[in-house]
């Protein structure tokens, strides 16, 4: 796949698809060619969600809206299909299911599509993307999207970044939401946290209790990335490290050790039995190496 077939149409949305003025696009090698560049019409029993829609919750709220104005108007943009395998008359939606969903509150019968051969890639790259670009898809829905493309599709961060049109830093803070305590990932999807409160959580040691207290007391993005600091800072943390005893020969020879081995910076805290080992990192790719190598 070349450099041009990879970022061109996709991170110009997905006017290219409907036969818009931009004929630029370009099939990727082993698609299949364009089954149907116009709108038509399919029955709202021919379609049904698609495998690799990045979103997975709809708002009640939001739909009932949305069909009030399906009601009224009629739906404006018409969906994005790919037939169904071994059907004649099924399709997957790709792009648009809560446009379907609204127009069955609204009870039309038929909406309008644009049908194209994908494969599963694709599928997940134009969903991904349409949703990106309407800021529909809740950050964990997001960063999970990121996530199987890089898993399932072999892309890297560098080259997805290309694709949905968001910087490198944006895909690697957004899929480390993933990482947080299903509590506080229950407190986004609510929307009681923010993206910008979730991301300063992602490095908390006690990211659950620091989240409850930031909800509790209704504190700004930087409020909460000032309290996740003073937890890293607390005083009592330094009078331990100031009361611990100076780290013995083997323990600084095993430091050494494992930095040359990793390619970061290594530092032990002996407490006995027990103790941490801790990876310095200077910048995200540092950090996505290190990550490489532990699942390696």
């Amino acid at each position: 796949m070349n450099q041009a077939t990879k970022s061109a149409p996709l991170g110009r949305g997905l006017s290219a698809l409907f036969g818009d003025a931009d004929t630029s696009y370009q099939a990727k090698p082993g698609a299949a060619p364009v089954a149907d560049k116009n709108p038509r019409t399919l029955a709202i029993g021919q379609l049904q969600p698609g495998a690799y829609q990045p979103r997975r919750t709809f708002e009640k709220e939001s739909l009932d809206e949305l069909a009030a104005s399906v009601r009224e108007r009629g739906i404006l943009q018409p969906l994005l299909v790919r037939p169904l395998k071994d059907s004649k008359d099924l399709y997957e939606i790709v792009a648009g299911e809560r446009r379907w969903r609204a127009a069955q509150l609204a009870n039309l019968h038929e909406v309008p599509v644009v049908v194209r051969d994908l494969t599963d890639r694709q599928a997940l790259e134009f969903g991904l993307i349409e949703n990106v670009q309407r800021q529909d898809l809740s950050p964990l829905e997001e960063g999970e999207g990121y996530r199987r493309l890089l898993d399932e599709f072999r892309h890297t961060q560098e080259d997805l970044a290309k694709v949905v049109g968001k910087s490198r830093s944006h895909i690697a803070n957004t899929m480390r939401l993933l990482t947080l305590p299903p509590a506080v990932k229950q407190f986004i999807e609510q929307g009681k946290l923010s993206a910008g409160h979730a991301r300063a959580l992602v490095t908390a040691k006690n990211p659950l209790e620091l989240a409850e207290k930031i909800i509790r007391d209704g504190m700004t993005v930087r409020q909460a990335e000032a309290l996740v600091k003073n937890e890293s800072e607390n005083p009592q943390t330094h009078k331990k490290k100031s009361a611990a005893a100076a780290p013995d020969a083997n323990v600084l020879a095993l430091e050494k050790e494992l930095s040359q081995a990793v390619g970061l910076k290594v530092t032990i805290a002996d407490q006995g039995s027990a103790g941490t080992l801790t990876l310095h990192y200077r910048d995200l790719e540092q950090l996505d190496g290190v990550i490489k190598k532990l699942k390696a």
